[in-house]
Order: C-alpha cells, then structure tokens, then sequence
C-alpha cells in the first residue's frame, strides 16, 4: 500500500468532493453562498469597497446583526477584507477578495437574472395559483 503526501490526499478530496452529500464541505459552502444576505453583500461589494453603513443603506431590510453575521462569513471564508483605518470615528471598510470578486461574477449574474425575469416569473406564479385554485 503505497502512502500519500498531504498534497496528494487534499488533491485526492477535492476530486472526490460530491456537494450532493450533505457532509461534503462543498454542500455547505454552497449553503452559504445561497444565502440571500450573501449574495447582496458581494453583489454590493462589486463595483469596489463600502463602509458598513453605506452597505446597510444599500442593501434594503438586512438588520445590523445579520449583516454583521453576513460580512464575518465572508471574512472567515476569505471572501472579503475588512480594513480598519484609526479615525474619530474609526472608519471600517469591507472590500471582495480575488476570491469574493470571482465569485460576484457569479452573483451579480444571479441578481440580474432575477431582476430581468421577475415578470415572468410573477406571471408563471400568477398562473399556477389560478389553476391551483381551480382543482
């Protein structure tokens, strides 16, 4: 039986990730990156940095709690950094890592897919109620 390194085991896992099985560590990312507070806050982040507070104006009914909860995921998941410039008032900084900026590609993809077809989505919705009402 022939051993592995570290790196050959890691490259091993990764080929083996399966986000189909709730205890592969790729179910769970994609959990997070599902996250509707998620998606706005990098979809937000994209065109370049933003202050909490401007971030709490732009992204419409997020608590202060859930958006702090949401920017410490991303940090922790080094999608974004945070940056701390010592001021009266400190001013804080959120910004996309290359990592988060691949992934905004994605989101704000997403984002405008919704806002592009939310008429026909509604319309579909519309439909499917009136013929469930009917059965």
């Amino acid at each position: 039986m022939a051993t592995q390194t570290a790196a050959q085991r890691r490259e091993q896992a990764r080929v083996e990730y399966d986000a189909f099985l709730k205890s592969c560590p790729t179910n769970q990312l994609l959990d997070r990156i599902s996250d509707k507070w998620v998606s706005l806050v990098v979809s937000a982040l994209a065109p370049g940095p933003l202050r909490y507070s401007d971030l709490g104006r732009k992204i419409a009914g997020v608590s202060p709690k859930m958006l702090t909860q949401t920017l410490r995921s991303l940090e922790r998941d080094g999608l974004l950094t945070r940056t701390v410039t010592p001021s009266v008032p400190v001013r804080v900084d959120y910004a996309l890592t290359p990592l988060g900026q691949n992934l905004a590609q994605l989101l704000t993809a997403v984002k405008a897919w919704a806002e592009n077809h939310f008429e026909e989505v509604r319309d579909a919705r519309e439909r499917y109620d009136a013929e469930s009402a009917d059965a």
